[in-house]
This record gives C-alpha cells, sequence and structure tokens, in this order.
C-alpha cells in the first residue's frame, strides 16, 4: 500500500492512548478486560484512558462499568452509554467525540481481543509512523481458536471474497482490532457508509483508497468466554451485500 503520511510529528512522551470498549451485555467479561488492560498499558508506562459505550445493555453491563471506575478512578475509566443500540460505526464515532488521546485503539470487550497485544501495536506504529495498524488472523503467527468449522470458514471465506474483489493491501480485512492515528480515525469514519461487520471491511479499503499506511501485527483471536456471539444469518446477508457494494463503488 503506497504511504500518505500525516503531518503530526512524533511526540512519544505526550503519547496518549483512549481506547474504545463498545459494550452489550458483556457484565461478565467487561471487569476482566479492563484489569488485563490496566495491566498491560500499566506496565508499558502508557498514557492512556478507556472509553466504556454501552449500548442500553439489559444484563447491567453498565453499572458494572460504574463500579470499575470507582475501582480505576475517572481519568482512567470514562463512562459514555448510549440509550439503545445503534450500531457500531456510531459507537466508534460517539467515543470518538470524547476521546483526549491522539491515538486510538478500537477492540472488542468479549475478550476475543487481547490486550497484551497493544504494546505490539504500538511498538509496530512507531517503528514506520503507520496511520493505522491492524491486528491480523491470517499473517506471520496468527491464528483463530474456539471457533467451529462453520465460523472458520465463513470468516476466512469473507476475508478470501474480500481480498479477490476488493485488493485491499492488508491481509485481514473483517478484524476489529486496530489502532489508529485519532485524525486518520476521524476522517475514515466520515467516509464509511457500511454497518454492522461490513464497517471494519470498508475502513481498510477508504484507507487505501487515501493512501493511508497500514502497518500489522499477528494476532491470537479467541472466541468469547461468555456470552454469545452476535454473527447471524442477518449478519453474513449484510456482510454479502456490503462487499458487493464496496466492489461497485471503490
Amino acid at each position: 500500500m503506497s504511504s500518505r503520511k500525516t503531518s503530526l510529528p512524533n511526540r512519544d512522551s505526550e503519547d496518549k492512548y483512549s481506547i474504545l470498549l463498545p459494550t452489550y451485555n458483556e457484565r461478565e467479561n467487561l471487569p476482566l478486560i479492563v484489569w488485563l488492560l490496566v495491566k498491560y498499558l500499566d506496565e508499558g508506562g502508557f498514557n492512556y484512558e478507556i472509553i466504556v459505550i454501552d449500548d442500553g445493555s439489559p444484563d447491567g453491563t453498565l453499572q458494572v462499568a460504574e463500579q470499575l471506575q470507582k475501582i480505576y478512578g475517572e481519568d482512567k475509566i470514562l463512562l459514555r452509554p448510549r440509550a439503545k443500540k445503534l450500531g457500531l460505526g456510531t459507537a466508534y464515532i460517539h467515543g470518538m467525540r470524547h476521546a483526549t488521546g491522539n491515538f486510538i485503539i478500537i477492540m472488542d470487550a468479549d475478550l476475543s481481543h487481547h490486550p497484551k497485544f497493544i504494546p505490539e501495536f504500538i511498538q509496530k506504529q512507531k517503528e514506520g509512523d503507520y496511520d493505522l495498524v491492524s491486528g491480523t488472523r491470517y499473517h506471520g503467527n496468527g491464528g483463530v481458536y474456539g471457533w467451529d468449522l462453520r465460523r472458520k470458514l465463513i470468516s476466512r471465506g469473507a476475508n478470501f471474497l474480500s481480498q479477490v474483489l476488493l485488493r485491499p493491501g492488508a491481509s485481514d480485512l473483517t478484524g476489529s482490532f486496530r489502532l489508529y492515528k485519532k485524525e486518520v480515525l476521524v476522517c475514515l469514519v466520515e467516509r464509511c457508509v457500511s454497518k454492522g461487520y461490513v464497517f471494519q471491511m470498508e475502513m481498510i479499503v477508504r484507507a487505501r483508497q487515501l493512501n493511508y499506511s497500514v502497518g500489522e501485527v499477528p494476532i491470537s483471536f479467541v472466541d468469547r468466554v461468555y456470552g454469545e456471539s452476535k454473527l447471524g444469518g442477518n449478519e453474513i446477508v449484510s456482510f454479502a451485500k456490503g462487499l458487493i457494494t464496496l466492489f461497485a463503488t471503490t
């Protein structure tokens, strides 16, 4: 992928990382993911904040988040809830409005994305001054654990079709564990029109169109520990429609 560097100078000592955690029915997972984030980010000496964007979870996720805020402090845990489930893309927009970091990390709150990889993301970004760094399950020593054959086939098939049709210059389009320069994420979100699972794919495709530089870090993706997967038949149909739309318009 060709490279379009942004104009911000290297400001290691001033860098701050805003982690966006969209949640819906994650009361069992949220305490552990927050504990792991605090552990690895504190050990790395990073300046950070964790922004929890709960979409009206009926299982009490917000109440758990409020307890976590009391434990870790309002400077580390920011609660920015919404009244109902409004979609992943709008959750990121909502979180970005409240983020004070010059870098934004997006990840799932269900423990499928391990915070131990975040220092690797940060190191990779520094090495190449990348505009975004994406976790990849399909390159190097990356992998997927805990999925049945159906889920693996769906994911592999979706990624293969995306590679063939879109030629994105990245090995994992459907993943959602990424680090962005804040201004890059703002620019990409403004241009994205997709919803749901297609949103992550479109972000990489738009980055290619705008000549943003993309780095990759191999990650181990682990199926959620608690709760049910939100991938169903409707999402698969939506993904197929979104892929066709992107192919026709990019």
